[in-house]
């Protein structure tokens, strides 16, 4: 038996097993909640049926066009009235975090209690995919009051519809060695200057942009957003013998080469004698201490971060930073899954230029995806139906070696009009010698 007002039989079987469970978050906000005591109703209806009973529709906030998610619901009884009338509205709203997601306790105390004491549900979601803070479950008449709560605490509502999206970045250089730019100046300086298109959609669907201090990308930016903003590094990787040694003592050579070595993708670490070893430019070494080295061949190194991970301290990135800007990103939809395609090898994030620079891109990218996407085609689904090179002559970007995805994988071409082509170029050569 549910703590609610209603029989929930299929969601109760979600608590059992060892794992937590999402309903048993629910079913302590039903106690006290009569909104969420429906909602856990209509949820066991929709198990029971393998139907949703969630319609859009319009609600807003003044001098706002998006930000609001509606959620009315289909479900009705013969009269036509909602079977579970305190959940029958059931909006979101998406606030936008702080950049790095950086908050104090008594700063998540004050957003709970504005949104409890505004109508809302008491349930929040930290984070949506793009970032958000999705406050979820309130009426129609109490959306005002809540936004004007959270506003004043500074908050500012985040995207939604076909707009701008609130973007997200990592805690990066907050707290972070591997970080490789400042990701909270370079998501404010982007967002910031592009917030109407944020709260008044006006886009042909939405565009996300994230920012990860490091090829590790934990906020998922190269798979899940249109631009991506990836730090990396240009020189060699930075060896800190001690911290090698100290890895190398506590785990020994079979675990060196069995998580090191053996998975370097690009075959790009070995261990040699150290008396063999030859001093070289581009090359990393760590002496180990009985006798050989650690040796990291950087021409060969595609920054996939795996040595770092393991012997952190000891590997680092290089000191020459920067990022890596990559379009195209998004989970499934036309065309399937797709990564970010990189259409900026390398360039330095530092000063304001840079990063004025940084926001002229995203300003252009923007602007291309308004002018020529079709409705509901993400930024990837349009560049690949016009064709990279096409993309990157409007971006007035030279095509790079870095922005090929891999080798052609068919060796041959046609060949059967190379007459017709000969003959068309002699003409040419011959006309224009006359």
């Amino acid at each position: 038996m549910s703590s609610s007002s209603h029989d929930t039989p299929m969601l109760d079987e979600l608590e059992r097993g060892p794992w937590p469970s999402f309903v048993t978050g629910l079913k302590r906000l039903a106690d006290d909640n009569p909104m969420m005591a429906d909602l856990l109703g209509q949820l066991e209806t929709s198990y029971e049926t393998k139907t949703g009973y969630w319609k859009g529709g319009t609600v807003g906030v003044f001098g706002y066009g998006g930000g609001i998610i509606p959620r009315f619901t289909e479900l009705k009884d013969a009269a036509g009235k909602p079977r579970f009338p305190e959940a029958a509205e059931f909006h979101t709203l998406r606030v936008q975090p702080p950049a790095g997601m950086h908050y104090t306790s008594d700063l998540l105390r004050k957003l709970c209690d504005v949104w409890t004491e505004n109508g809302g549900s008491g349930l929040i979601a930290f984070h949506g995919q793009s970032g958000d803070i999705m406050f979820q479950g309130i009426r129609s008449e109490n959306v005002q009051a809540a936004f004007n709560g959270l506003n004043e605490m500074g908050f500012d509502l985040g995207g939604a519809g076909p707009a701008l999206r609130t973007s997200m970045s990592c805690v990066g250089a907050a707290r972070c060695e591997m970080s490789c730019f400042d990701e909270a100046r370079a998501l404010r300086t982007v967002i910031n200057n592009n917030l109407d298109d944020m709260h008044r959609p006006s886009l042909p669907y939405k565009f996300k942009f994230k920012f990860s201090g490091c090829p590790n990308d934990c906020v998922n930016a190269i798979q899940r957003s249109d631009m991506a903003t990836i730090g990396t590094w240009r020189d060699n990787i930075r060896v800190n013998e001690d911290e090698v040694q100290a890895y190398y003592k506590a785990h020994g050579m079979k675990d060196l080469y069995n998580d090191v070595v053996g998975r370097c993708p690009t075959r790009a670490i070995s261990v040699v004698e150290a008396g063999q070893v030859e001093p070289e430019p581009h090359v990393s070494v760590a002496r180990l201490g009985d006798g050989n080295a650690l040796c990291i061949d950087n021409k060969n190194c595609v920054r996939c971060m795996h040595c770092l991970n393991v012997i952190p301290g000891g590997l680092r990135p290089g000191v020459d930073k920067g990022v890596t800007i990559l379009v195209g990103g998004k989970g499934v939809l036309k065309i399937g899954a797709t990564m970010g395609t990189v259409i900026i090898p390398f360039m330095k994030l530092e000063t304001d230029e840079d990063f004025e620079k940084l926001n002229e891109l995203a300003r252009n990218v923007l602007d291309f995806f308004a002018e020529n996407a079709l409705d509901h085609e993400r930024t990837g689904e349009m560049i690949e139906r016009i064709g990279l090179a096409n993309f990157l002559e409007a971006m007035d970007i030279p095509v790079d070696p870095n922005m090929i995805n891999q080798p052609r994988s068919n060796p041959y071409f046609r060949s059967d009009d190379w007459d017709e082509q000969v003959a068309k170029w002699v003409d040419y050569t011959q006309q224009k010698a006359a």
